[in-house]
C-alpha cells in the first residue's frame, strides 16, 4: 500500500507514527472483550482524537504494520484525513521482528520522500504493541541492535508496548532503549493507550521541534519495564 509516486498534498513539517500491531490468534482471546476488539477501538479513538487538532491534521501522517503468521502493511503512510482505520483480524503467530524491519524500511521510504520533496520533518516514530513473544525463528539480538544503532543516530523513537499477562518481558527490554524503555500495560486498555499517543503526536505535531513534555502515562499504565 505504499505509493513512491504520489505527491504531497501539503508542505507542513510532518510526524510520521508507525504502528506495528500483534494480530497473532493470542489476541482473540478471551472471545469475550478481546484484545483485537478492544485494539480495533483504541485505533479508532486514535484518529478522531487527532482529527480535533486543526494543525495534527495536516503534520500527523500513521502508517500501521501487523504481525501474525506474516508482515502486512495495511495502511502506507498518510495524513489521517486521507484514510479509513480499518478492522483488523487475527490469525497466526507472532513475525514481530519481521513486522518491526517492515515498520524500519517504511520510516526510512518516508524521510527520503521527505527530503526529495523539501518537506521538514520531525524524528518519527515507531511503536510496536504485543501480547506474547516472536517466534522462534526471529532475530531478536540482531533488531536489538539495530534498533540501538538508530537510536544512537537519532534516526526514529522506538516505543514497545506490552499488553496482558503473557507478554515476554525480556524480549521487549531487549528491543527497547534506555532512552525509551519499555511499557506493560494495565490488562488491555488500548483505549487509553492510544488517547495517551494521540495527545502525544498532537503535542509533537504543534512543537517547534524541540525537547517536548509528554503527558505522563501513569493513569492507564501498569509500569515501565526496568531495563
Amino acid at each position: 500500500m505504499l505509493n513512491y509516486n504520489e505527491e504531497p498534498s501539503n508542505f507542513e513539517q510532518k510526524c510520521l507514527c508507525v504502528l506495528v500491531l500483534d494480530t497473532s490468534g493470542s489476541m482473540s482471546w478471551p472471545a469475550i472483550n478481546a484484545p483485537i476488539t478492544q485494539l480495533n477501538a483504541g485505533l479508532q479513538r486514535f484518529q478522531e482524537e487527532l482529527l480535533k487538532d486543526e494543525v495534527t491534521r495536516d503534520r500527523l501522517e500513521v502508517a500501521i504494520v501487523t504481525f501474525d503468521d506474516v508482515v502486512n502493511t495495511v495502511q502506507g503512510p498518510e495524513l489521517l484525513t486521507d484514510f479509513t482505520m480499518p478492522t483488523l483480524q487475527t490469525a497466526g503467530c507472532t513475525a514481530m521482528i519481521d513486522g518491526i524491519s517492515e515498520a524500519i524500511d517504511i520510516v526510512t521510504y518516508r524521510k527520503q520522500y521527505y527530503k526529495s520533496h523539501g518537506i521538514p520533518y520531525y524524528r518519527p516514530w515507531i511503536v510496536m504493541m504485543t501480547d506474547g513473544e516472536p517466534d522462534t525463528d526471529q532475530d531478536v539480538a540482531g533488531m536489538a541492535q539495530r534498533i540501538k544503532d538508530a537510536n544512537n543516530r537519532k534516526e526514529f523513537v522506538f516505543m514497545a508496548v506490552g499488553v496482558g499477562n503473557d507478554v515476554n518481558e525480556s524480549v521487549l527490554k531487549q528491543l527497547s532503549t534506555s532512552s525509551f524503555p519499555p511499557m506493560k500495560m494495565q490488562a488491555v486498555k488500548f483505549c487509553e493507550f492510544f488517547t495517551w499517543l494521540s495527545n502525544s503526536m498532537s503535542t509533537i505535531s504543534n512543537s517547534d521541534g524541540g525537547n517536548v513534555k509528554l503527558d505522563d502515562p501513569g493513569s492507564w499504565l501498569d509500569n515501565m519495564i526496568t531495563q
